[in-house]
């Protein structure tokens, strides 16, 4: 176990809702139900219930954000944020993860049993969007009798669920820290995350969805996954890790892996589609697609919540890129909300926001005290001041 991981051990928790005839009414019209969701707790929730941080997972994420599961030898995603002395301090926060609806992690999604046929959902489950997904989470809290979140925090995908809460629960949410994300997909975005869709669905093993009797799609998952991790690097971390070595000596000259890189980009796609569902990649790099916050859709013109805001983004980060970062910020100083705003110098591309822990550790620590110091007594949100800045 390195330096600073947690030793704590850890339990999924199931919340179950939308049972018949009480499904879940989707923005797609249809329904969903019954709905399972996988969740973990991290700390106390204290008397008031006022100290619980919602943490919303990236795309290929899930609940398990910190601790041990039993038998583990590696912690959840973001266990150097959270914990004790950590900057989402379990010793003073009630942390909150739970996987997202369309996952394939616990939570219900496409390879689930629908009721209604015994057999797994596959393409018969309905589409989901960001709000779909956040209105569930919206059920766990209510669940869990918390009436405000401190904060909801997230990075790419989680930082959409982030601004989902502001803008579909403002009445609930009293800080909010969305990173390396955005408020709407551009062309760029929705091309690779279509590409990514159109090898899945060209591998023939996917079988118009309905491969669970036979086995996952592999090749076509793997090669989605090669492409999404080369957008979650930067060029310099890529020389920087690899360049142009090779793997042996000399050159095959033939069509093989000769170049480091090849082989980390197979290594990562072949490890990706034994823990992932193909059909759960293409539902929810279609939520991803369809989010759009922009204009007067997070916070309309005459209403005026009163959260407050930190938005990071990374300097190397192309796939969100921190000019759309910039635009979240101008929205908000438009609508007069308070705002920190901080451009972290990263050579890691995106994935800065899974590795950048001490810099954006000491953002959120920073933060999170002025937040419990006052936005409990109704100070945020009086004035439209942005602080910006760049470690």
């Amino acid at each position: 176990m390195s330096k600073g991981k947690s030793a704590v051990k850890v339990d999924k928790k199931y919340f179950n809702l939308a049972e018949s005839p009480n499904e879940l009414s989707l923005e797609s019209g249809e329904k969903l139900g019954p709905i399972k969701v996988a969740y973990e707790t991290y700390g106390t929730l204290n008397e008031d219930k006022s100290n619980a941080v919602l943490v919303e997972h990236a795309f290929s994420g899930d609940a398990h954000a910190a601790g041990y599961h039993e038998g583990d030898d590696k912690p959840g995603w973001w266990d150097d944020l959270i914990g004790p002395g950590k900057a989402l301090d379990t010793n003073k926060y009630f942390i909150i993860c739970s996987n997202i609806i369309g996952g394939c992690k616990g939570s219900t999604g496409p390879s689930s049993i629908d009721p209604k046929t015994g057999k797994p959902y596959a393409l018969d489950f309905p589409i989901i969007t960001v709000g779909d997904i956040v209105k569930v989470q919206k059920h766990l809290i209510d669940h869990l009798g918390i009436k405000k979140l401190l904060s909801v925090i997230g990075g790419s995908m989680g930082g959409m669920q982030v601004l989902q809460w502001v803008a579909s629960y403002p009445e609930n949410v009293l800080s909010a820290i969305p990173i390396a994300t955005t408020l709407k997909h551009s062309p760029q975005q929705i091309a690779f995350d279509e590409v990514g869709r159109q090898a899945v669905m060209a591998d023939p093993a996917w079988l118009n969805g309905n491969y669970y009797d036979f086995g996952q799609p592999e090749r076509g998952l793997a090669i989605a996954r090669m492409i999404g991790h080369i957008t979650y690097m930067s060029d310099r971390s890529m020389e920087e890790k690899f360049s142009r070595k090779l793997k042996e000596k000399s050159k095959n000259l033939k069509f093989t892996s000769d170049f480091e890189v090849e082989g980390y980009l197979k290594y990562r796609g072949d490890a990706f589609v034994k823990r992932f569902d193909a059909n759960s990649y293409l539902y929810i790099t279609k939520a991803m697609d369809y989010f759009d916050l922009s204009g007067d859709k997070l916070i309309p013109k005459k209403k005026k919540p009163k959260i407050r805001f930190l938005v990071i983004a990374f300097k190397s980060d192309w796939l969100y890129p921190a000019y759309q970062s910039q635009e979240i910020v101008k929205l908000l100083k438009a609508r007069n909300i308070r705002t920190t705003y901080c451009e972290i110098d990263s050579t890691y591309g995106h994935d800065a926001f899974l590795v950048e822990i001490e810099k954006e550790s000491h953002l959120i620590k920073h933060f999170l005290r002025s937040v419990s110091g006052s936005l409990a007594n109704g100070e945020a949100g009086e004035n439209g001041e942005t602080d910006e800045y760049s470690i």
